[in-house]
């Protein structure tokens, strides 16, 4: 998906879901790291993170433009556009937009599976499975990623 089409799915959302017309730009933006997008009050335009729809496809993108459009919308409106106002949590509601998107998968984290419980365990450093067991049954660590 490039930015042309990011532009003409943000569109037709607004249309379909909204019923109103977003007349400002939407666009990839590679910096975005722990976000899903943005909506920048002073442009009014909105950014989305390009790793989402690597990682969880279009659906994920859409959920993330909704939640943008709500911003967007109310902002323009002159009402609650904040996550706290009762106003975007209601139109955020009616639209089906999510609160939060999924959090993407770090590749730097180790996850340990237990072999009895199967309880996983996620770690940024490397441990010694010979030496180190799980926390809830003390069963043996396997590497599941590294």
């Amino acid at each position: 998906m490039n930015n042309k089409e990011l532009q003409n799915l943000t569109e037709e959302i607004s249309e379909e879901f909204f019923s109103r017309q977003f007349e400002h730009h939407a666009i990839f933006n590679n910096r975005l790291r722990s976000t899903g997008g943005r909506y920048i009050l002073s442009t009014h335009n909105i950014e989305i993170n390009p790793k989402q729809f690597e990682a969880y496809g279009q659906q994920a993108i859409i959920n993330i433009i909704k939640h943008e459009l709500c911003h967007y919308h109310l902002h323009l409106e002159g009402k609650g556009y904040k996550h706290q106002h009762l106003d975007f949590k209601h139109l955020s509601e009616s639209v089906g937009a999510p609160r939060y998107c999924h959090p993407l998968p770090d590749p730097k984290r180790i996850r340990y599976k237990c072999k009895v419980c199967a309880q996983i365990y996620h770690r940024k450093r490397r441990i010694d499975i010979a030496k180190y067991r799980c926390g809830k049954c003390q069963g043996k660590l396997e590497i599941i990623s590294s």
